[in-house]
């Protein structure tokens, strides 16, 4: 997996060098329906939270173009019953492969990485740090659709689907759990 995300890296960087002015940058930030699937998540349900980020869209091609993002996320789950909530916090990298099907629209998909920033388990009345407990990395893929309008406006909608286990504790081999996150967004590209 590592050799995929630095031939993404690579590929990203070799692609705005050869198509300098095909690249626009931008900004992003929106809803997210998250919630964690796996092993027994049936006391847990959608937690509301947020994403913010830089967004940049490299043309390929008048149909294709690669999108990689740096976004802070805020995912997790909350209890079925009560107060209590996992918060996860993370920093995530998608890069999506981006072909556009009419003029504005846009269908994406591409892989995702999550940086771990912070971990916390809420009862309602205290928070405890969970870290520790919690994998640093999650892996994941991204599908979805964006519209831009000739203004630089965008909007999207996208579901982050988690391919890793999130659990790092003792006994984790035996109990996965995943990220999923439903995401909308509204954007705006500067150039």
């Amino acid at each position: 997996m590592k050799k995929l995300m630095l031939l993404a890296a690579v590929a990203v960087f070799g692609f705005t060098t050869m198509n300098a002015q095909e690249v626009k940058f931008g900004a992003k930030a929106g809803l997210n329906l998250a919630s964690i699937g796996g092993d027994d998540v049936s006391d847990l349900k959608s937690r509301t939270a947020f994403h913010i980020g830089a967004v940049a869209e490299i043309g390929i091609s008048d149909k294709f173009a690669v999108q990689p993002e740096l976004l802070y996320s805020a995912q997790g789950a909350k209890a079925d019953q009560g107060d209590g909530e996992i918060k996860l916090d993370y920093i995530s990298i998608p890069v999506m492969a981006k072909y556009m099907v009419a003029d504005g629209f846009a269908i994406e998909a591409g892989p995702q990485v999550g940086i771990l920033a912070s971990a916390k388990l809420d009862d309602g009345t205290d928070e405890v740090d969970v870290k520790d407990e919690v994998s640093g990395i999650d892996f994941g893929v991204g599908l979805g659709a964006s519209y831009r309008l000739e203004s630089g406006l965008n909007f999207a909608a996208r579901y982050n689907l988690g391919l890793s286990n999130i659990n790092d504790f003792e006994g984790s081999d035996n109990f996965k759990n995943q990220n999923n996150v439903f995401q909308i967004s509204v954007g705006y590209f500067f150039n």
